[in-house]
């Protein structure tokens, strides 16, 4: 575990342990702009252009910033088409950090989830787990499945000082098998840094508990480690059992734990791609035919071979606690500043990015006005600053066409590992803190082009009234000619 580095000062200031060695230009635009730009790509900030963007919030996904050793060794390649030397270097990593004997590569997490759903969710069945995302529960359906979230209570309260809001409720768990019966279970799914509640980590106990419960009935359980680095530094800091072990030792346990492990290495790794790991022959036959037909050979699966030693470098570095801590503490700083100026957030601060509680934060607006994406859009208006709506917008409609709003309404600022400085921590959290007390000022969206499937992908709305125009006008009163 990283030591702690005390400041003179006293203050609690969050302390990059890298330098910087290549950098690139951003731009802000004027606050006019930065309307005609939102309203131009309806008010949806996915649809913003990047060069429109001051610090992209948006998501850590493909973002994190690589290290000097993964760029080296992305010269360093095989790349025959089958039995690449490169896929054999990856594998080994993936076996030395998880201790997985099977390995299917993939050009992301949801290419992981497709193949998963298609093998083992069929029509009728239901897919327990602590919270969606929001690729897994459209491929579920796609499926003809449903999802059943039984995180805790408390994970679904925005302030509360569990230190594991993403841990499963083995009692609702046990409840659910019972009524629903275990035949009628495709499996268990546990995501580690459950992030549509605020990147809340879960517990290496809970985790054991869900898969007593689930291998006690025959049920299959699924890991989602995409958002595994946040969660190790979680359970390194905030579970006792773990303070004295290495990351490796933690990965390795979990590894072993679940029947599959899948992840996004455009979050787990710094690089790009993805993985399906498990230790049953039969499990990695039943899934081995979809990866050539949807993604590519079994050697790459959809990756470039620079993204596969990358990725092999970026897995053994993600056992390291100067890297894993890289985004929590940059997350807490911001949440703590944003906590000191009375802005709504979800605490604890978890791991991913700060999440702003928008149902607080906007609770003039009606919630068919869709409150984190007016928030999300404002926020960019107020900032140039590009975060994500993680709320209503994000689900999709019942059947008959109503809305299914979201139990926690949040825009989520993704901080990716190593990309922004703590200057500009404290300007999204200025930025913020003047919308706050301008929050009157916010109003709601339209949708003007909604898609059935993944809607807050490219859906696009419209503001409904002159509201940017005259929250422009408010940030040109108080802050003059300032960017």
């Amino acid at each position: 575990m990283s030591m702690s580095i005390k400041f003179r000062s006293r203050e609690n200031i969050p302390m990059e342990m890298h330098k910087v060695r290549m950098v690139q230009k951003v731009n802000l635009l004027p606050v006019d702009e930065r309307v005609k730009s939102a309203l131009e790509g309806g008010c949806n900030t996915f649809l913003l252009k990047n060069r429109d963007v001051f610090l992209d919030m948006l998501t850590d996904s493909g973002v994190n910033a690589m290290s000097q050793e993964q760029y080296a060794a992305m010269m360093n390649v095989d790349d025959a088409y089958a039995g690449s030397e490169t896929f054999y270097r990856l594998e080994r990593v993936i076996k030395e950090v998880f201790g997985t004997e099977y390995f299917l590569p993939t050009h992301q997490g949801r290419a992981c989830e497709n193949i998963i759903c298609k093998t083992f969710v069929k029509p009728g069945q239901t897919v327990l787990m602590n919270y969606h995302f929001t690729t897994t529960k459209a491929h579920i359906e796609q499926n003809g499945g449903d999802v059943v979230e039984i995180v805790k209570r408390e994970g679904l309260e925005v302030n509360s000082d569990l230190p594991f809001k993403g841990d499963m409720d083995i009692d609702l768990l046990k409840k659910e098998i019972a009524e629903r019966g275990a035949d009628k279970i495709a499996f268990v799914r546990v995501e580690a840094g459950t992030n549509l509640i605020g990147g809340q980590p879960v517990s290496v106990a809970n985790m054991r508990e869900t898969v007593k419960v689930a291998k006690e009935h025959g049920i299959l359980t699924v890991f989602d480690a995409s958002l595994l680095s946040d969660n190790l530094y979680f359970i390194k800091t905030r579970e006792k059992e773990f303070a004295n072990k290495s990351l490796n030792e933690i990965t390795l346990e979990l590894g072993k734990l679940f029947d599959i492990t899948y992840f996004s290495a455009r979050k787990l790794g710094c690089a790009r791609g993805g993985g399906i790991l498990m230790n049953r022959e039969d499990l990695y036959l039943a899934m081995q035919a979809l990866v050539p037909l949807y993604e590519g050979f079994l050697t790459y699966g959809g990756m470039s071979v620079r993204e596969m030693e990358a990725l092999a470098v970026g897995l053994l570095e993600g056992l390291d606690m100067n890297v894993i801590e890289q985004t929590p503490i940059f997350v807490k700083a911001l949440c703590d500043e944003l906590i000191k100026n009375n802005v709504p957030i979800v605490t604890p601060s978890g791991g991913l990015g700060c999440h702003v509680n928008a149902m607080a934060f906007c609770d003039h607006l009606p919630l068919e006005e869709y409150r984190s994406g007016a928030l999300t859009a404002a926020f960019y208006i107020a900032s140039g600053v590009r975060g994500m709506e993680r709320g209503t917008l994000s689900e999709s409609r019942e059947a008959d066409g109503s809305e299914r709003f979201a139990e926690m309404e949040l825009m989520r600022l993704a901080v990716p590992k190593r990309v922004f400085t703590l200057s500009q921590m404290k300007y999204v959290a200025d930025r913020l803190t003047w919308l706050y007390e301008n929050r009157h000022l916010i109003g709601g969206l339209r949708f003007t082009f909604e898609p059935k499937i993944l809607r807050f992908f490219f859906g696009k709305l419209e503001p409904t009234s002159d509201w940017p125009q005259k929250l422009a006008a408010k940030f040109k009163a108080d802050f003059g000619d300032s960017l």
